[in-house]
């Protein structure tokens, strides 16, 4: 046992301080970045924010709206092979850019993954998608899946530090998922008591990550669009979104009708609901480490993705940043009160 007494953040721990900017209007700055990747030679230009691989967040619909804005969308992976093939049938040659195939590390996702690449080979992007990124099991499923997809850029993950996200690049990813229990239907930290301050865990794997020529997702934690803005700061190259994308039009689950007001479920993927959905219920070796929350119905997408992007471009100006890619080098991190936490997380 030991303990480590350096101070860990999360987002609600800070604020960007703002800094003079020669910027005129919010409409000055570009969102869009370009990317190379570290295994892959395939490129990738857009906004470089995802929609979670959730059943509930990553879904083809979603993927149709978000793609128009050049956002990405992890489609999760539930759907059928013969879903896969009536989407991309039926979609724009651009969508190939804005999505990416999701898969567990079990043998019946490796025969789905390879099938769906097999059938539509200007898929480009795979996302390794496991709770805990810590497992040689995982590694070696991520070796296998490069030998397999040489040219594919690979996102893997979940891990928290430096050391992980260096090893699984070594391994063959192209971009590292961060991110154990900090999304708001996640319960690993209640019911475990594992996890990593997000602020912190970002800042340290970005580090690890850009010394060998990969990036990193921050994947979970944002709750609201200065959130987005404090990931990109403190150097996430993609900031994943779930909460903040549920609920709409285009999401995933179940619809109701309580007092006249419409809501929708939005769920953890390892949470009971998921799990009875789509495996038949929690194995007796294991705890469910989500939960089930119902979100009042927003409507449409879109308005919510134009809030957010205005927001983020927003804090560009505060800091002088004309491109989303300067903001981690123009920002300076300031530790609220206790009390100011208080409030500003209300």
């Amino acid at each position: 046992m030991r303990i480590e007494s350096d101070l860990k953040l999360g987002f609600k721990d800070v604020m960007i301080r703002p800094k003079r900017s020669t910027l005129k209007s919010r409409s000055e700055v570009s969102l869009e970045r370009d990317f190379k990747f570290l295994h892959s030679t395939l490129t990738w230009s857009g906004i470089p924010i995802i929609a979670a691989n959730m059943d509930t967040v990553g879904t083809f619909e979603m993927a149709n709206v978000l793609s128009s804005q050049k956002i990405f969308t992890a489609i999760h992976k539930h759907y059928s092979i013969e879903q896969w093939t009536d989407f991309l049938e039926n979609a724009s040659e651009d969508i190939y850019q804005y999505i990416a195939v999701s898969t567990g590390t079990g043998k019946k996702d490796a025969v789905q993954l390879n099938t769906i690449l097999e059938k539509h080979p200007k898929l480009q992007f795979i996302c390794i998608d496991v709770a805990n990124g810590y497992s040689e099991h995982f590694v070696e499923f991520l070796k296998q899946t490069r030998k397999k997809h040489p040219n594919k850029v690979i996102i893997a993950g979940n891990v928290v530090t430096g050391e992980m996200v260096e090893e699984l690049l070594l391994a063959g990813a192209d971009i590292i998922k961060v991110g154990i229990g900090p999304g708001s239907v996640c319960t690993t930290r209640v019911k475990t008591g594992v996890g990593y301050p997000q602020l912190s865990a970002i800042i340290e794997c970005a580090d690890a990550a850009h010394g060998l020529g990969g990036h990193i997702i921050s994947d979970g934690g944002c709750k609201i669009p200065g959130d987005i803005a404090k990931a990109f700061g403190a150097g996430a190259d993609f900031v994943m979104l779930g909460g903040m994308l549920a609920g709409h039009t285009e999401s995933g689950g179940d619809m109701t009708i309580e007092n006249g007001k419409k809501y929708k479920n939005f769920y953890g993927m390892s949470s009971s609901t998921a799990m009875e959905k789509h495996v038949g219920g929690v194995a007796e070796y294991r705890a469910s480490e989500g939960k089930t929350v119902t979100i009042e119905y927003k409507g449409n997408v879109i308005h919510t993705v134009l809030d957010f992007l205005g927001g983020l471009r927003s804090a560009c100006t505060y800091v002088g940043a004309s491109k989303l890619k300067e903001l981690t080098k123009r920002t300076t991190f300031i530790r609220v009160s206790e009390q100011e936490n208080n409030v500003f997380s209300k």
